[in-house]
C-alpha cells in the first residue's frame, strides 16, 4: 500500500521504541490484570449495582481504545532520522512562525504527530489546519489557514529546523 504524507505519522526510532512499548504492555500484562480486576468484581455479586465491576470495565473500554489508536499509529508509522536541514516545513521539523507576519509574535512548535510530544515544545499535528497551510513552505513563507472561530489566520515561516529530540 502507498502512504501519502497524510496517513504517515514519522517517529524517530526512540519515539517508536517508547510507543511500542506501551503497546506491548497494554496487550500483555495490563491485560491480564484488568481481566484479573473483572474476574475479582463479578465474584462480588449483583453486578447492576457492583461499582468495582463497572469502573473496571470503563477502565478497559478506555485502554483497548488506546491498544487500537497505537495500533493504527504504529502501523502507519515511518521510522528514520530528522529531516534534513533544508530550510522547508515538514513533519519532524520545529517550526517558528510571526503571527500576521509581526516579528514580536513569535511561536515555535514541533510539527509532528501529538503521540510525540513530551518536551518542552508544543506539537502541532501535519493535519491540523496549521500544520496543512505551512507544510512545504519555506522560511520568508507566508500562509493563511482557518482559526476554529471561522476567521482567517496569517503567518509568516521564521525558522525551521530539524527536530533533535
Amino acid at each position: 500500500m502507498t502512504q501519502t504524507s497524510e496517513n504517515v505519522t514519522w517517529l524517530t526510532q526512540a519515539g517508536y521504541d517508547q510507543l511500542k512499548a506501551e503497546l506491548d504492555h497494554l496487550t500483555g500484562p495490563w491485560r491480564i490484570e484488568i481481566a484479573q480486576k473483572i474476574e475479582a468484581a463479578r465474584e462480588e455479586g449483583d453486578l447492576k449495582e457492583n461499582a468495582g465491576y463497572h469502573a473496571a470495565k470503563e477502565e478497559q473500554g478506555k485502554y483497548e481504545l488506546r491498544i487500537r489508536q497505537l495500533t493504527q499509529l504504529l502501523e502507519r508509522a515511518k521510522v528514520g532520522e530528522a529531516p534534513a536541514d533544508s530550510g522547508v516545513v515538514a513533519p519532524g521539523m520545529v517550526v517558528t512562525v510571526a503571527f500576521d507576519g509581526d516579528e514580536d509574535d513569535l511561536m515555535e512548535f514541533l510539527l509532528a504527530s501529538r503521540e510525540v510530544a513530551g518536551d518542552d515544545l508544543d506539537v502541532y499535528s501535519p493535519q491540523s489546519p496549521l500544520g496543512r497551510a505551512i507544510d512545504g513552505k519555506q522560511i520568508g513563507d507566508e500562509a493563511t489557514y482557518e482559526l476554529p472561530n471561522g476567521k482567517p489566520a496569517m503567518v509568516k515561516i521564521v525558522k525551521v529546523v530539524p527536530h533533535a529530540g
